[in-house]
C-alpha cells in the first residue's frame, strides 16, 4: 500500500508524542460520529520508537517545582496507571531525595501535589530522612540528605514496548503508519500561512491539519516552516532580548549495571520506587578513592527487566554549540559524537555505592557500550505545545516527553478545536510575555 495523496491529519513522528495523538485523534472522531483513524496518517522518517522514546529510561514522575508541569504530569499519570497493561506500566512510585538546598523547593512540591490530590509523603530533617530510607533499602548509605519526596504514583515504562503499545492502539482505531518516509518540505496555497501538503521523499501528501512530534528533530521540521531562528525573551526583571536563539541541545547520559534486577528488592521483598538522588556531598570513586565532584550533583535508577539490570542516569551536559551545528543523525548508541563514555561509568556506578552498600564494589559490571541521546530544548528548558502557520499543531517537549503521554490526548482536542486549559502555560508567547516558568536549585535543567 503506498502513501495516500490526501488525509485530514499528518502526523510526523511514531514516538511518544504523534503516536498519542493519533490514537487519541482517532477517539475523539469516534465519539463525535466524525468517522475514525482512517483520515490519519503517521509517517516517521525511521521506524516505530526509534527515536528518543525508544531509547528513553521511561520513568513516569510528578517531582516538578513548576504547578504546571505537575498539573499537567498528573494527566499523564492517570493514562498510564489506566493502560498499564498495554503500555507496560510499572507503577512503583518515585522518591526524590534531595540535600539542604533544595529542601525549601522540594516542601512546595509536596504542598502543592497535595493540593492537587496526588498522594506522596515528605520527609524532613537528615535522621528522619535516613531512617526513612533505611526502612526501605537495609544498605541504604547516602550522606548529605535532608528530604525525601516519596510519590506513590508514578514509576517507569518498558520503553520500546509502550511505544508499540500505542502504534497497536492507534492501528485498531484506522490509524496509518508510514516508516521510512522523510518530511522534506511543506506547501501553502497563494496569501496563506496555512500547510496545504506535506512532501515526503515517497511523493506529495495533501491533508488540513499538521501535528509535529518528533522530538530531538524538530529543530529541523522548524527550520522547514520557516520559524524563528531567534525569539524575544522577556526576563523576571522585565528585560526584554531579542535575539535569544530558539533552540539548544544536551546530552543526555544514562547506563546499566549488569545485575540481577532482583537483587534491588525493597526489604519487604517488593521492587522499590524509581530513586532519585541529589546531593552535595562529596562523590569519591568507588575504584580508588579519588574525589569525583564535591559540587552539587544527581543521578537516578531502577531495576528493569526490559534492560536487564539496574538502569539510569546522570544529570546532563549542555551542549556548547550553536543548535544549527549539533549533529542529531545519527541518533542515540548509533551516534559517535554524542554516547557516555567512561567518565559517566565510573561516576554513576560510584554514585550507586554512595546511595546503597549493595552496589559498592560492581563498577566492572556496567554494561560497556554507546548509550545515551539528545534533548532539543526550548530557551527556558519546559515545553512548548502551540498552533503556527494557522494548522500546524507543535508538540515541543524540550525532553520532558516520553512520560507526557497524556500530551497527546490534549492536542487532540485542540486539533478539533477544543482548547486546554492544562496547555496554556505552555504557549509560545510566553517567551515575548515574560510567563516563563520557575527554575528550582536543582542540577537537572527539567526540574
Amino acid at each position: 500500500m503506498g502513501l495516500p495523496k490526501k488525509v485530514d491529519y499528518f502526523i510526523i513522528g511514531a514516538g511518544i508524542h504523534g503516536l498519542s495523538t493519533a490514537w487519541h485523534l482517532a477517539l475523539l472522531l469516534k465519539s463525535k460520529g466524525k468517522g475514525d483513524g482512517s483520515n490519519i496518517l503517521v509517517v516517521d522518517k525511521a521506524g516505530i520508537a526509534s527515536g528518543a522514546s525508544g531509547v528513553a529510561c521511561g520513568v513516569v514522575r510528578n517531582n516538578y517545582f513548576q504547578p504546571a508541569m505537575r498539573e499537567l504530569m498528573a494527566h499523564s499519570v492517570e493514562i498510564w496507571e489506566n493502560e498499564s497493561e498495554a503500555f507496560h506500566y510499572h507503577p512503583v512510585g518515585y522518591m526524590q531525595i534531595s540535600p539542604k538546598v533544595m529542601e525549601e523547593d522540594v516542601a512546595t512540591i509536596y504542598e502543592q501535589q497535595k493540593s492537587i490530590g496526588y498522594e506522596s509523603t515528605f520527609i524532613h530533617g537528615e535522621k528522619k530522612s535516613f531512617d526513612y530510607m533505611k526502612n526501605i533499602f537495609d544498605d541504604w548509605q547516602a550522606k548529605g540528605i535532608t528530604s525525601v519526596l516519596h510519590e506513590k504514583r508514578g514509576g517507569y515504562a518498558n520503553n520500546t514496548s509502550s511505544i508499540y503499545g500505542l502504534a497497536k492502539k492507534a492501528e485498531v482505531e484506522g490509524v496509518r503508519i508510514f516508516t521510512g518516509t522523510t518530511v522534506k518540505g511543506f506547501k501553502s496555497a497563494n496569501g496563506s500561512g496555512a500547510v496545504t501538503a506535506v512532501e515526503t521523499d515517497k511523493g506529495v501528501v495533501e491533508c488540513d491539519q499538521v501535528i509535529v512530534g518528533v522530538g530531538p528533530w524538530l529543530r529541523d521540521i522548524w527550520n522547514m516552516l520557516e520559524l524563528p531562528r531567534k525569539i524575544s525573551i522577556k526576563d523576571e526583571k522585565g528585560t526584554i532580548r531579542g535575539d535569544y536563539p530558539m533552540w539548544h541541545y544536551w546530552f543526555l547520559t544514562e547506563g546499566v549495571i549488569r545485575l540481577n534486577p532482583l537483587t534491588q528488592k525493597a526489604n519487604d521483598g517488593n521492587m522499590p520506587p524509581v530513586i532519585h538522588v541529589d546531593t552535595d556531598a562529596p562523590l569519591y570513586s568507588d575504584v580508588d578513592q579519588s574525589l569525583i565532584t564535591d559540587k552539587l550533583w544527581g543521578i537516578y535508577y531502577k531495576p528493569d527487566f526490559h534492560f536487564n539490570g539496574i538502569q539510569g542516569g546522570s544529570s546532563p551536559h549542555r551542549v556548547n554549540m550553536p543548535a544549527e551545528e549539533v549533529n542529531v543523525d545519527p541518533y542515540g548508541p548509533d551516534s559517535e559524537e554524542f554516547v557516555v563514555g567512561d567518565d559517566f561509568a565510573h561516576m554513576w556506578s560510584s554514585a550507586l555505592a554512595f546511595c546503597q552498600k549493595r552496589f559498592e564494589g560492581k563498577s566492572h559490571l556496567y554494561k560497556q557500550g554507546p548509550t545515551g541521546g539528545l534533548g532539543c530544548f526550548t530557551p527556558d528548558n519546559f515545553p512548548v505545545f502551540d498552533k503556527f502557520r494557522e494548522n500546524v499543531h507543535i508538540i515541543a517537549d524540550s525532553n520532558h516527553g516520553y512520560k507526557m503521554i497524556g500530551v497527546g490526548k490534549l492536542v487532540a482536542s485542540e486539533v478539533l478545536d477544543e482548547r486546554s486549559e492544562l496547555l496554556e502555560p505552555f504557549r509560545f508567547s510566553r517567551f515575548e510575555l515574560g510567563k516563563l516558568h520557575p527554575t528550582s536549585n536543582s542540577p537537572f535543567p527539567w526540574s
